[in-house]
């Protein structure tokens, strides 16, 4: 008998009878070329949400500080997303998050402050902790068969028992200057300040990291089209890649330049480049990223197929537990303490993030900058609407609003493929 990779049945799944491939969900075709609004229409609306609250705040959501405002405040929901947008696309959710960050930051602060730890011991220490829960609750899950919402419900119940019973009704704090800098810092100027003309100066280290970032996202995107003509894939034309890998680098460029006009880079943001770099290449390039997506997309092809579901369960159980406890260091470090309150709603955001990022209720589908697109969409809205003075209701009511409409979309092209496929 042949073997059967998680890929291949995917691919063979997506053939009907006769061997004509149904209509992918959410694909139209404008002047020739075809455009997949469930991938792409997220960027879009980011882009048309971005220009909206642009003119309404008469251009202060575009400001150096306000953009660096946004990364620095909402960068541990952003991390929480990563992990977040892999169990979702392996089918399972995590309502813990919230409570993990919460006890992850208790714990760094009394090993910090209370024990007086070295900060790189206690930051391992506390990355172990989050590793042991997320191992903790992905035994109940993987292994012993209990649904993912009930284990991590009762995890986000006895996490936040755990934080009230180490801190009480009291913060813990200060934090050291390392913590607060990866937190709340930003890159020194290595090279000085270059001039910009009517935009005045700027640091050009930063800009030089922009300049390496535009570099390698066109190489990696060349790379990628060049692999699918190698196997006979359909690409875009020449004249639409060139499009978008220059939009692509005047987005980079534009972010970039206004950050070094302010204070630099944070240092949040390096942490989360790294990170959805890192986490991008595990989830297309390596086999235990097929394997999730193939759990997601076919949980039995891909036991048929001999992927060790309970395994990759488990370890995507015990990542999500330690990327929590990177975001739980984050949060105390940028308040400059651990509270009791840490991370109330943090799993809510992270959901949403995923969802609206495109990631599919059923599993199988999403990416991971799609679910930091989903979290910094959430990111402009609260901002944008803070500074137009909208009161916390109508915030609540339009990510609400939000939300829906993005999962919403999601069943509506399943079930238009469906249609079309019959």
């Amino acid at each position: 008998m042949s073997s059967i990779t998680p890929t291949g049945l995917r691919e063979a799944g997506a053939a009907g009878e006769g061997g004509k491939a149904p209509r992918q969900p959410g694909r139209v075709s404008l002047g020739g070329v075809s455009l997949n609004l469930r991938s792409s229409g997220i960027y879009i609306a980011f882009a048309l949400i971005i220009v909206l609250f642009s003119v309404l705040t008469d251009g202060a959501l575009l400001q150096p500080q306000n953009i660096s405002n946004i990364i620095v405040q909402n960068s541990y929901v952003l991390i929480l997303a990563i992990g977040m947008i892999l169990i979702i696309i392996a089918g399972h959710i995590d309502l813990s998050v919230g409570s993990v960050v919460a006890v992850t930051g208790a714990l760094a602060a009394v090993l910090m402050v209370n024990m007086g730890w070295p900060w790189p011991l206690a930051l391992l220490a506390t990355l172990v902790a989050g590793a042991l829960i997320g191992a903790w609750q992905g035994y109940w899950i993987a292994y012993f068969g209990i649904p993912a919402f009930i284990v991590t419900l009762a995890g986000m119940l006895l996490f936040r028992a755990l934080t009230l019973t180490v801190l009480g009704n009291q913060g813990i704090g200060p934090f050291p200057d390392q913590v607060r800098t990866l937190a709340n810092g930003f890159t020194d100027g290595y090279l000085g300040n270059i001039g910009l003309g009517p935009l005045g100066g700027a640091d050009l280290f930063s800009l030089l990291i922009g300049i390496v970032a535009i570099a390698g996202m066109v190489a990696a995107q060349w790379r990628t089209r060049s692999a699918r003509k190698g196997y006979g894939q359909a690409v875009e034309p020449m004249a639409l890649f060139v499009l978008k890998m220059a939009a692509g680098a005047a987005i980079i460029l534009f972010l970039v330049v206004q950050l070094a006009r302010f204070k630099n880079l944070p240092w949040v943001l390096v942490l989360l480049a790294i990170l959805v770099l890192g986490y991008s290449l595990m989830a297309n390039r390596t086999v235990f990223g097929r394997q999730i997506y193939a759990i997601g997309g076919n949980l039995q092809a891909a036991i048929m197929s001999g992927v060790k579901v309970k395994s990759v369960v488990f370890w995507i159980f015990v990542n999500m537990g330690v990327l929590s406890a990177i975001a739980g260091i984050i949060f105390a470090g940028r308040l400059d303490q651990a509270g009791p309150t840490a991370g109330n709603s943090f799993e809510l955001d992270a959901i949403a993030a995923a969802f609206i990022g495109g990631a599919a209720v059923q599993g199988g589908v999403g990416k991971v900058v799609g679910a930091i697109t989903g979290g910094l969409i959430m990111a402009v809205i609260n901002n944008g609407m803070s500074l137009i003075g909208s009161p916390s209701e109508r915030v609540m009511l339009v990510k609400g609003a939000v939300l829906l409409a993005a999962v919403a979309f999601d069943v509506w092209t399943k079930r238009r493929a469906g249609a079309a496929g019959r």
